[in-house]
């Protein structure tokens, strides 16, 4: 035999071997296809509250709905009793549901209805049960009318004021108010508690001017009954004075006790409270003293929980929200003020009502399986389990061997048809209860394909893609996939089946493409559906937009390229800042980009393309930012005002988007330019103050312009008119120099000071002049011009000039002394010996004689060479003789040079000069050199033609400029194909050829041509071309010629040629007289001749079509025509004359017809033959 231990260990063990082959429940799919075929016990989806309080002016509806199939039926227990539904006229079930209406039109109480009511929904395969159902009525009774005597109480004590609401389901929310209809004014020393009393923490003698009335709202019957309102009499030791009143000194300056604080709410030093899980826990604190004490909350042993906790009622209440088990403990509150402090502790426990660790579900098996409902539950105390089916309890029901009770776990072993019955769990303990209904459900069907049949799945390559196939049948099938009805199961690798029947393609290629088959089987038999799929190529930005700033009134584009599977229609789709954008007239789309013109400030915005398949779908953002010149500067300001400066101070404007970089400063003047404004300077831009320098003696207004990348703003406004005063001059002026008009004269001359730099009135200028290193006294002139003449000079004398300003402020600085000349006049000498010492095709190197400089009487400048092409030793050639000058400065003892840039094979002549600023000299020996042969220009011209398809004609033209003998023209010309060159050749002609044809060995086949000209000395320079392409070529090729108007008019040309000999021709032949003619009578027969069938003979040689050849053949023109002789024109050689000369005997004998035929069908007069022989 076993011990105990045994046996416990015995069922252990079996109850591990249960539970191990449990089979997991079926999911019933909610498919209408199956939960119309599939039957099901009760299930409760809809039913009142617990706790059901309605409002006695409605009809009372207790709501319960369930669902099964077949359709339940419904029935009620009123107070645990069957309540008879048909016996009240009152009370209706609505249609296919268990809902309660009941109603009071024909009269009743809905008092007389209160009660606890449970429905029950039942079908053959189980009943489901609601919760007890508490219905009350809702009441809201009278305040009872009461007298309330004045309250009396000392200014500084404290005060409560009862509420003491009646009682009403649900309880009213109170308030207080006074009996004007106002409400009460609450703060730290007035406020109501959770009671609904009014609490003073201490009464001022104000409180006396109102009254105080509590008041009731019910939340149903939305009424509000009020209280007899109280009336406070304030006790005060000093007169009070409702003027002396205000908040720093609420007494008035009268003496009123303080007192330590002690609590109005709650009494003692500790008390207990009690909370449910999951409500909200409220503790108060009301505490009275004077000054009015502050309230502070803590937690023994912890913190309070942060997240949780509110401070309400200015601190008098805390508040924890959704408390739990943890929230228990100690609360201490502390009420202060500066006499001392008072503590209270609040002991708080936290209860349970049941709630649901493991709330029971339905339960579907099949024939034969195991399974379970579990129901547990919690709460504080631990709740009761109690185990129902069908709405009874377990333990007064039918046995079943199936079944096995295991305290909160119903155990069902080999389930068979006809056991499915709904289970209730209910977990209840003194705080609360808990009712579930669980059906079990034994269920048989065959397997079924519930998604739609041969279904089109399309994924982007290398995505993850499943596809689906679900199915449903009792007992659960197993499913295989099958890929193109072949092969074993697909399940490993990149496949993967999940239970619930999708297959997993982990990343799907393009051999993943074809049709799968899934199939499901069981005991009950199988079934099968397919699925294709197709794998896309993804649709990508490939050229996405980019971040713009973008100048106002110019055009933004944002590009968006588009790559994607050729056989997915996509849709190109334009937001700004998430919203779709609208387009209008004035923004474009088209397939790769969008063009915004005329950009203003509304463009503004992030742009985003989002390009859309069927399947997936690619966006790409980018930022535009308008940018814009700034706006002008505002509130010009100035300041700081000194002789020659003023401070300037501005706001600057809007940037739009692009930094200010400078700011200019302008001006304007009402003297000397009045309206034109002037740069003064500029400033960076991120000063908005500036100390401006100005000129004496001008009256000032500025203005600001602002500089971005942009461009400038518009000017500021200008800012008020600012005078300097009047000074000396400081400028000195300029460009003072000395220099002779005449050979007898200087003219002294400066550029007068600008308007800004006189710096007073009447300005005038003091010069001085004297002979250089002469020890001469200072000549002087005051004038107010710019320029002064000294007269009677000796010839180009130099002098020491100065000069000075002065107005009426007194004298500017003095200049630097600077050196001037008087006049110049004519060299008197030439230079000599002017010869040519070596020279070639293009320059000579030439050497003269210097002059005395003291002859040049003036500024020595240059030796001035004159020198022009006299001829050209190339015979015929005209040439220009256009003077030309070339100038040499040198005063070296033996002066030469190098004349350049000559025209080769030419005569020259030349001659030389001395100049000074004003004059030259008389001229040198005149000097003829002839230049040697060089190299030619280029040809004047290199045209190409295209006369026919394989052909290329090159022309050209004789250099302008051959420089000496033309020997002739080498021409090198390779084939070109974009980069690539053939090989160099080469072509030589005489001089007197400038054409050539060059054959083509392919007419698609472009050349590059470099033509240069020779002379002895060598190849001149290069004239390149290259072949132009002949873009009618293909066209050309593939016209019919035929269709052609200018190939007709050729035809129809040479038609009329042809016939226009053929009449000549004939005439000539029928001219009487004019043919030798055969006399039958005299003359035998022609061996040649022969008879026609018609008996008649011919006479015509075979020579005869002659004449008609050639004159066919002469259009060509290489042929001549034959002579009109008679015996071309006759039969034989021989003709017969009469006396008078005339031909005599027949002339007209019928030709035959089949070789009339065969002479107007020969090539000879053919016009295409024709056509042919001219080619």
């Amino acid at each position: 035999m076993l011990g105990q231990g045994g046996h416990a260990a015995l069922a252990l063990m079996s109850l591990l071997i249960l539970l191990w082959h449990e089979a997991a429940p079926i999911e019933v799919p909610q498919d209408p296809k199956i939960l119309q075929d599939l039957k099901q016990p009760p299930t409760i989806v809809k039913q009142s509250v617990k706790d059901y309080i309605v409002d006695p002016r409605d009809n009372i509806i207790i709501e319960c709905e369930a669902k099964a199939n077949p359709v339940p039926t419904f029935s009620w227990r009123r107070n645990g009793k069957f309540f008879n539904i048909g016996k009240d006229p009152r009370v209706t079930m609505r249609k296919r549901s268990g809902t309660l209406e009941i109603g009071f039109r024909s009269g009743g109480r809905p008092e007389d209805y209160e009660g606890e009511y449970q429905c029950f929904a039942t079908n053959e395969h189980g009943v489901a049960i609601s919760n007890k159902i508490l219905l009350r009525v809702s009441k809201a009774p009278l305040w009872p009318k009461e007298v309330l005597e004045p309250v009396t109480v000392t200014e500084g004590h404290p005060l409560v004021l009862p509420c003491n609401p009646p009682p009403g389901l649900p309880p009213p929310f109170t308030f207080w108010m006074n009996s004007g209809m106002s409400p009460i004014p609450q703060d730290k020393r007035v406020s109501m508690g959770l009671n609904g009393d009014l609490y003073f923490s201490n009464v001022l003698a104000q409180d006396a001017q109102t009254d105080y009335s509590c008041n009731a709202r019910f939340l149903f019957t939305h009424t509000i009954q009020q209280k007899n309102p109280f009336t406070l009499k304030v006790q005060t030791k000093e007169p009070y004075n409702d003027t002396s009143y205000n908040a720093t000194d609420p007494y008035g300056g009268r003496k009123v006790a303080e007192s330590t604080p002690t609590f109005l709410s709650p009494s003692g030093s500790e008390s207990s409270k009690m909370v449910l899980r999951d409500e909200h826990l409220l503790l108060e604190c009301i505490a009275a003293g004077l000054p009015t004490p502050t309230i502070k909350w803590f937690k023994k042993g912890g913190d309070l929980p942060g997240r949780k906790v509110k401070f309400e009622n200015y601190n008098k209440t805390l508040k924890i929200i959704n408390v739990s088990e943890e929230d228990a403990g100690e609360y201490v509150c502390m009420a202060n003020n500066h006499l001392g402090s008072i503590r209270h502790s609040i002991f708080v426990q936290v209860k349970a009502a049941p709630y649901w660790l493991d709330k029971p579900t339905n339960l579907v098996l099949a024939p034969d399986e195991n399974g379970r409902l579990v129901c547990r539950a919690n709460g504080n105390p631990k709740p009761n389990i109690q185990w129902l089916v069908n709405g009874q309890p377990i333990n007064n029901s039918l046995p079943n061997p199936s079944r096995q009770m295991m305290g909160d776990t119903i155990i069902f072993r080999s389930v068979q048809m006809g056991s499915s019955a709904v289970y209730q769990c209910n977990a209840s303990n003194q705080h609360g209860y808990l009712l579930a209904n669980a059906f079990v459900s034994v269920l048989d069907m065959p397997p079924r394909m519930l998604g739609p049949k041969n279904q089109l799945i399309k994924v982007i390559e290398n995505n993850r893609t499943f596809l689906d196939c679900p199915f449903f049948g009792s007992p659960l099938p197993e499913l295989r996939w099958f890929k193109n009805g072949q092969g074993s199961g697909l399940d490993g690798g990149q496949y993967r089946v999940y239970i619930n029947g999708s297959l997993e393609i982990k990343r799907a290629r393009a051999e993943d493409e074809g049709t799968y088959t899934c199939v499901a089987n069981s005991i009950m038999g199988t079934a099968e559906n397919q699925v294709r799929l197709e794998v896309k190529e993804p649709t990508r930005i490939v050229r996405a937009p980019e971040h713009q700033s973008t100048i106002r009134g110019s055009m933004a584009r944002f590009d968006c390229k588009v790559k994607s599977d050729p056989s997915l229609p996509i849709t190109v789709a334009w937001t700004k800042d998430d919203k779709p954008l609208y387009l209008g007239w004035r923004i474009k789309k088209d397939e790769e980009s969008l063009t915004i013109p005329n950009v203003n400030e509304g463009d503004e915005g992030t742009y985003t393309c989002t390009v859309k398949s069927e399947i997936d779908q690619d966006s790409a953002s980018a930022r535009l930012t308008v940018l814009d010149r700034p706006d002008p500067p505002m509130d010009l300001d100035l300041s700081d005002p000194a002789a020659r400066s003023v401070r300037l101070t501005w706001i600057p404007g809007n940037d739009h988007r692009s930094p200010i970089t400078q700011f200019l400063v302008q001006f304007e003047e009402d003297h000397w330019d009045p309206g034109r404004w002037q740069d003064l300077s500029t400033y960076p831009g991120d000063l908005n103050s500036v100390i401006l320098q100005l000129a004496p003696f001008v009256n000032y207004q500025f203005r600001v312009i602002a500089i971005n990348a942009v461009g400038q703003s518009q000017p500021s406004r200008p800012s008020p008119r600012y005078k300097t005063s009047g000074a000396a001059p400081d400028a000195i002026p300029r460009g003072l120099r000395g220099w002779g008009s005449k050979k007898d004269n200087m003219e002294i001359s400066w550029e007068p000071l600008l308007d800004l730099e006189r710096n007073g009135p009447n300005l005038h200028y003091s010069v001085w002049w004297r002979r250089k290193d002469s020890g001469e006294e200072w000549n002087n002139v005051t004038t107010v011009g710019s320029k002064h003449v000294v007269q009677n000079t000796e010839t180009y004398v130099p002098y020491e000039i100065k000069i000075q300003a002065r107005n009426e402020f007194g004298s500017g600085p003095e200049s630097n002394m600077v050196v001037g000349y008087s006049g110049e006049d004519k060299p008197t000498d030439p230079p000599t010996e002017l010869q040519v010492l070596k020279v070639d095709s293009t320059k000579a190197n030439i050497q003269w004689k210097p002059v005395d400089l003291n002859s040049v009487q003036g500024e020595f400048k240059e030796y001035r060479l004159y020198y022009w092409r006299e001829s050209s030793q190339v015979p015929g050639l005209v040439v220009s003789k256009e003077n030309k000058t070339k100038g040499f400065y040198s005063t070296v003892a033996e002066p030469s040079g190098i004349l350049s840039n000559l025209v080769p094979y030419s005569r020259y002549k030349m001659l030389m000069v001395v100049a000074n600023n004003g004059y030259e000299g008389p001229p040198s020996n005149t000097v003829d050199f002839t230049t040697k042969e060089g190299v030619p220009d280029a040809p004047r011209s290199f045209r190409i033609n295209r006369r026919s398809f394989d052909t290329l004609h090159l022309e050209w033209d004789k250099p302008l400029e051959p420089n000496g003998i033309l020997i002739g023209y080498q021409l090198k010309y390779q084939t070109v194909n974009g980069s690539r060159v053939g090989r160099p050749q080469l072509e030589t002609f005489l001089p007197n050829m400038t054409e050539f044809t060059l054959r083509l060995q392919d007419r698609s086949t472009r050349y590059k041509f470099y033509l240069s000209a020779l002379t002895q000395v060598g190849a001149g320079e290069v004239f390149a071309e290259e072949s132009p392409h002949f873009a009618n070529e293909a066209y050309i090729d593939q016209v019919d010629i035929a269709t052609q108007g200018w190939f007709i008019g050729l035809m129809c040309a040479i038609a009329l040629i042809i016939l226009i000999l053929l009449i000549v021709c004939f005439i000539k032949r029928s001219r009487g007289g004019k043919y030798p003619v055969r006399d039958k009578k005299d003359l035998p027969l022609d061996p040649v001749d022969q008879k026609d069938q018609d008996g008649s003979f011919d006479y015509h040689s075979d020579e005869d079509n002659k004449p008609l050849q050639d004159s066919q053949t002469s259009l060509e023109g290489n042929v001549k025509e034959s002579d009109d002789s008679l015996v071309d024109y006759g039969e034989g050689g021989d003709g017969q004359f009469n006396e008078d000369g005339s031909f005599i005997g027949q002339y007209t004998v019928k030709k035959d017809k089949d070789e009339t035929e065969g002479n107007e069908s020969s090539e000879a007069t053919s016009p295409v033959n024709a056509i042919y022989s001219l080619a």
